[in-house]
């Protein structure tokens, strides 16, 4: 198998309000679009995103009333405070503030008018990793 292309299908309220946030703030361009329905596309490595409308008959009877929940859409990148900086400066609520876990993973949030979130994260090298003088202990 080699798969060419990724995308992610969130069934929300407002297909407008998610696309011209992901348009605005993330990147994103809209590739194709009908009612209750956008397909968004970034020039790089970030996964395609399809957004279609709760209730919409092209869903499967069992999913047209399900709404996405529940998941987190993680972004990885460099320069993390410069994204989070942007975002502020656009007026993008910062729904968890920038933090580093001790493994070395930072990250922060925002979320989306229709509840989606989105996480941003950078790796940071482990204290251990930035002295290379330091044997690691077995």
């Amino acid at each position: 198998m080699r798969i060419s292309t990724s995308t992610l299908s969130l069934t929300v309220n407002d297909v407008d309000a998610s696309s011209d946030f992901f348009t605005t703030h993330l990147g994103y361009r809209q590739a194709m679009a009908a009612d209750g329905f956008a397909s968004l596309t970034r020039d790089d490595a970030a996964v395609d995103i399809v957004l279609l409308r709760r209730g919409t008959e092209v869903l499967p009877t069992e999913q047209r009333d399900q709404h996405a929940s529940g998941l987190i859409l993680a972004f990885t990148l460099t320069d993390l405070e410069t994204e989070e900086k942007r975002l502020r400066a656009e007026g993008v609520a910062i729904t968890m503030p920038l933090r580093e876990e001790p493994w070395g993973e930072r990250l922060f949030q925002i979320t989306d008018p229709n509840g989606i979130v989105i996480q941003f994260v950078e790796w940071a090298a482990p204290a251990d990793a930035l002295n290379p003088n330091h044997a690691p202990t077995r």
